[in-house]
């Protein structure tokens, strides 16, 4: 593997491990174990981008790689890849260290999408990354 494949895209916005109860019958846990923590993940970095409540409101480009095993230690990085008027699409990419210390592997990558929502459940503007708190800038390339 080439050292840039081996380059994640975005931030470590979260970290778990793969457990026996995540499994389908061969052993590999499910693929949508995965997904929901990549949703997991996307949202919170959506939600500190919009500072409001977010919703996913679609899955685009996804493709699964390798196979996550029973006590890999999934790390799931996210990346805000384009922000609209009440829309943004987070760039997420799940990676594996296998054995928990042993080899980083890529496992699969998608963009998901998000609505900033208000308490009403009604669609509302995302604020401009300019009129963002500076902790709120801070905080998403501390990761």
């Amino acid at each position: 593997m080439s050292e840039e494949s081996m380059q994640t895209k975005g931030r470590l916005t979260t970290r778990t491990v793969a457990m026996p109860g995540d499994t389908n019958p061969a052993g590999d846990i499910f693929g949508g174990w995965v997904v929901s923590q990549m949703d997991i993940a996307a949202g919170i970095c959506a939600g500190q981008r919009a500072q409001s409540r977010v919703v996913t409101v679609a899955l685009d480009g996804m493709s699964f790689i390798r196979p996550v095993k029973v006590g890999d230690i999934l790390g799931v990085y996210t990346d805000v890849k384009s922000v609209g008027t009440t829309s943004m699409n987070i760039h997420v990419e799940a990676w594996v260290r296998r054995g928990r210390i042993g080899i980083r592997e890529k496992v699969t990558e998608g963009t998901f999408k998000f609505v900033a929502i208000d308490e009403n459940g009604k669609s509302k503007p995302i604020p401009a990354e300019e009129d963002l708190p500076d902790y709120v800038n801070e905080s998403m390339h501390e990761w």
